[in-house]
């Protein structure tokens, strides 16, 4: 989905209702809501095309939740219920969603700033600038990649790419490869190089799901999985406030790719990798590690340092409780880990996210939308109950 550039928009002679920034699916789904309210918005986002969050992926990435939790608000996601989307679908699924519901997404804007000015903010992009009464941050938890501070000393006969830089194994140079991190992504991206590589893996996983991952697991367990993610382990159970805390930057279990499968595979596992000596990764137990490649793992983190506004604790965690950032009235934000619930930044758990913010932001309601974007939702709403 390409957009033109935004002045051909008039956006910039105005100040608008609500400026979204991020345009992936914790973006689009806030963006469906606060159309429907006829609120006059726009959405900037970074990549060139809606659904690049996904589509840049590795090559055989799927979701782990089936196509029934899959859809945003309005729109189911098409075809096999019970089916994993590949990370293509998914993309497509997005792309097609911002299209049909009119949402105006500018694609290729990367903000820089977000402050402050007088009684409505201002959010620059290079030379651009959008002016508004709200400003939502949508960009989600994943954002900068997190690489240990040791990896500048590897020997650069040693090819190193984070995982959201990882394809397929025709990237890597030949020779062996170490997998650094036992989450999801690193059991997964293990498996995929080992066919054609001598793979290691170090880490040690966060637990599994008791269950094999499949049709199944989609019919009977993951609906359950589900409902204690979304109502159970939340804010606003006495049990979630307890354990919420305890999770937050632990691995989570993993769900496709068990242990026993990388052992039939041939991934040799070892303890984590805590240092380089030289040149070479080196273990907790002082194993040096002789690699051609490393693919790390190893996470993401948040990097908010453009948001210009006191809305930080003395740990530099955003303040905010279940999207609204009280600090500064007219901030918020959705698709953040552990916002309000363990799924807070997957679709199940954004999606209801999305719903209890936007009719939090109701209040708030200035000029009706000249977008297109609410007229657009609205009517594409009709026609699917009408189908």
């Amino acid at each position: 989905m390409n957009e033109t550039p935004h002045d051909m928009h008039g956006e910039s002679g105005r100040v608008l209702d609500t400026v979204v920034i991020g345009g992936g699916q914790a973006g689009l789904a806030i963006a469906y809501h606060l159309a429907q309210q006829h609120r006059d918005l726009v959405i900037l986002d970074a990549r060139e095309r809606v659904g690049d969050a996904w589509r840049l992926r590795w090559d055989s990435l799927r979701l782990f939740t089936p196509a029934k939790y899959d859809g945003l608000p309005g729109m189911p996601f098409p075809g096999d219920r019970l089916g994993f989307p590949t990370k293509d679908e998914q993309a497509d699924y997005l792309e097609t969603y911002a299209e049909r519901f009119g949402l105006p997404v500018r694609a290729g804007v990367h903000v820089d700033r977000v402050r402050r000015a007088g009684d409505h903010f201002v959010v620059e992009a290079g030379a651009r600038r959008w002016e508004a009464e709200n400003v939502v941050l949508a960009t989600g938890g994943h954002q900068a990649p997190r690489v240990p501070g040791f990896a500048g000393r590897l020997a650069t006969s040693v090819l190193q790419v984070h995982s959201s830089d990882y394809r397929n194994p025709a990237q890597l140079r030949p020779g062996p490869v170490l997998v650094v991190g036992m989450g999801n992504s690193g059991a997964e991206i293990a498996l995929d190089v080992s066919g054609t590589h001598a793979t290691t893996i170090a880490g040690t996983p966060g637990g599994e799901l008791p269950v094999r991952h499949g049709r199944a697991a989609a019919r009977f367990v993951l609906p359950l999985v589900r409902f204690a993610g979304l109502h159970v382990l939340t804010l606003g159970t006495p049990i979630g406030r307890r354990v919420l805390p305890k999770l937050a930057g632990r691995a989570a279990p993993l769900i496709r790719t068990k242990v026993a499968d990388l052992d039939a595979a041939g991934v040799v596992r070892v303890g984590r990798v805590v240092d380089v000596r030289d040149g070479l990764p080196v273990t907790a137990e002082g194993t040096p590690l002789e690699v051609a490649n490393v693919i790390w793992c190893t996470g993401y983190r948040d990097d908010l340092a453009w948001v210009d506004l006191p809305v930080f604790d003395e740990g530099g965690t955003l303040v905010q409780h279940r999207g609204l950032v009280d600090p500064v009235p007219g901030l918020y934000v959705i698709g953040q880990d552990f916002m309000y619930a363990v799924t807070s930044a997957t679709l199940p758990g954004l999606s209801r996210d999305a719903t209890y913010l936007a009719r939090r932001m109701r209040g708030r309601r200035t000029a009706p939308s000249t977008t297109g974007a609410a007229t657009a939702a609205t009517a594409a709403t009709a026609a699917n109950v009408r189908r």
